[in-house]
């Protein structure tokens, strides 16, 4: 995990004077450092430069819920935050309020989950590549450090998993875009090892599809014969997979899943999440799942209308015999349950809906790529202001037949970037303007989050949009993950990373499209000089309800 969040509980009179947190940290019993950040006060910086970053022990953090991004997994932090009070010019510093962690480790159980880094639109990215494509860096190695930032750790796992296959071990998969080519290089790799290497691919005849590409990318690879399995059938629906299952001695053992096509835009360019899980019943599961859409089952072409009825009808009741879907909470096992597409009914998007609407109790997290189902708008439309809190991610903003906002305790965000004057925090460049994806450009992630903050946690990941279509009619994996709170943690601290950097522009966005928009201020993202700050926090706003949902998280401590 890359990422921890802490939220502070405050009294009025502890506000009072409040002019923020002076923070400082060490890693692993190593010197403490005073961290740096980008606000300041006008007052002793009168004229900040774009590039600036000043230390957080004379310019303090204004805020009761924080965020670090910047950390390794695995490892042990001690921090101290440093109440500041008096004025910019002579500040007091009181006594800190102190406070260790563990990261979780990325790698060794059941589940490896990586993100790559998702937010190109980003001032880190301005200021490391000067806001310029990979392609565009001056040198091979700042092409590849551009490279290596936007991926994270995501490329490296999954190259590291064909890896660990060795002669006489198989990897089966299924994909629905497939021309990354160092995953490529790394697949023929292995069959020229002595790997048995199978992938059902969409070779679709359709427009938009990725037939042509995904042709075009296996031969310029030189996959051996017999290696790729075309999927053809169905034409109406899309391979919508991205899985990989090794096996050892005939007996799976690992899948990766998630939701990153094998595109240079999916690897690098819009959110996506990989997972690699190490559990014999699930790889066994997705086995079976992979051998049944290695026969390209579902009616063809030249198949007479009855015939297409019978034989896709034959293939969705065989998809659920496979992944018997969970009606409610209740009924969700602990542990690991995969829910394959497609199916004969809408059962698992129901079974969505609720996690996300009513069987939640405190909190939801959710991404959505390509709109909101009306089954989740509907159950998330009836919750109330003081309900379970929800936070909904999505690509682009939505036009909800349903009202989803502060009314019923839904926040949500989109994939949105600065181009007004807001001074040196619009120095971005957009995603789109790096070229690395034309449809989707921010939000691929398929995932929801019920209770993430919990003793018993419930993930929900994979391939499938939360939609009719990836439930009825794609081929689809999800998984549902239950009381695992590593996962949840890792899954939780990132969303949390990916919807506050698009909310603040998502607001920015939504405000300056009015008509009647106010000039941009800007001066209004420097610190404030008083304890006035502390006023966003008031009851009922969101950085209030923050603030309550991590202070009364399983195994908070008390501050």
């Amino acid at each position: 995990m890359n990422s921890t969040s802490f939220a502070f509980t405050a009294t009025e009179f502890a506000r009072k004077g409040l002019l923020g947190f002076c923070v400082e940290r060490a890693a692993e019993g190593g010197p403490f450092l005073w961290l740096r950040g980008f606000k300041v006060f006008r007052s002793l910086v009168p004229d900040p430069q774009p590039d600036d970053e000043v230390s957080t022990y004379t310019h303090p953090i204004q805020a009761l819920v924080w965020d670090d991004f910047t950390l390794r997994p695995d490892t042990s932090y001690t921090y101290r935050f440093h109440p500041m009070r008096g004025t910019p010019a002579k500040p007091r510093r009181n006594q800190p309020i102190t406070l260790t962690i563990r990261t979780e480790p990325l790698h060794g159980a059941i589940h490896d989950v990586v993100f790559n880094r998702g937010v190109a639109s980003s001032q880190a990215y301005q200021r490391q590549f000067g806001g310029k494509s990979p392609d565009q860096q001056p040198t091979p190695e700042r092409r590849q450090a551009a490279l290596d930032w936007l991926s994270r750790d995501l490329d490296d796992v999954l190259l590291g998993f064909i890896r660990s296959a060795g002669p006489g071990d198989s990897l089966h998969g299924a994909f629905y875009e497939f021309s990354y080519r160092p995953v490529l290089d790394e697949l023929v790799a292995a069959a020229g090892r002595g790997v048995d290497v199978r992938l059902v691919v969409d070779f679709k005849e359709v427009d938009g599809g990725p037939r042509t590409a995904n042709i075009a990318a296996i031969a310029a690879a030189g996959f051996p014969d017999g290696t790729i399995v075309p999927r053809e059938a169905r034409v109406s629906a899309i391979a919508h997979n991205k899985f990989l299952v090794l096996a050892r001695a005939g007996a799976p053992q690992q899948v990766w899943t998630g939701s990153t096509n094998l595109t240079m835009g999916g690897v690098h360019g819009q959110s996506n999440v990989g997972q690699l899980i190490t559990d014999a019943a699930t790889a066994r599961a997705y086995t079976a799942y992979w051998e049944l859409l290695a026969g390209d089952p579902g009616g063809r072409r030249d198949d007479s209308a009855s015939e297409k009825r019978s034989r896709n009808a034959a293939f969705k009741a065989e998809v659920a015999m496979l992944s018997p879907a969970p009606t409610d909470r209740a009924g969700v096992s602990s542990g690991i349950t995969p829910v394959f597409s497609p199916r004969p009914d809408l059962g698992a998007l129901q079974l969505y809906a609720r996690l996300i609407g009513g069987d939640a109790t405190s909190l939801v997290c959710a991404t959505f790529a390509f709109g909101i189902a009306q089954e989740i708008a509907d159950a998330a439309g009836a919750g109330t202001p003081d309900g379970p809190l929800r936070f909904f991610l999505l690509e682009t903003r939505g036009k909800a037949t349903v009202q989803l906002d502060a009314s019923r305790n839904v926040y949500q965000a989109w994939g949105a970037e600065l181009d007004h004057p807001l001074g040196r925090w619009v120095a971005e460049t957009t995603t789109r303007e790096l070229g690395l994806n034309v449809h989707v450009a921010f939000i691929h992630d398929k995932f929801a989050l019920c209770d993430p903050l919990g003793a018993d946690p419930i993930v929900v990941t994979g391939s499938a949009n939360f939609s009719r279509a990836s439930t009825l009619e794609n081929d689809e994996n999800m998984v549902i993950i239950r009381g695992d709170r590593r996962v949840a943690d890792i899954y939780f601290t990132e969303f949390n990373r990916l919807f506050f950097h698009y909310y603040f522009r998502s607001v920015v966005q939504r405000i300056s499209s009015r008509p009647d928009a106010p000039a941009a201020d800007p001066q209004a993202v420097d610190l404030v000089e008083n304890d006035t700050w502390t006023l966003k926090y008031a009851p009922g706003t969101l950085r209030a309800k923050r603030v309550a949902k991590l202070a009364e998280m399983a195994g908070a401590q008390p501050g």
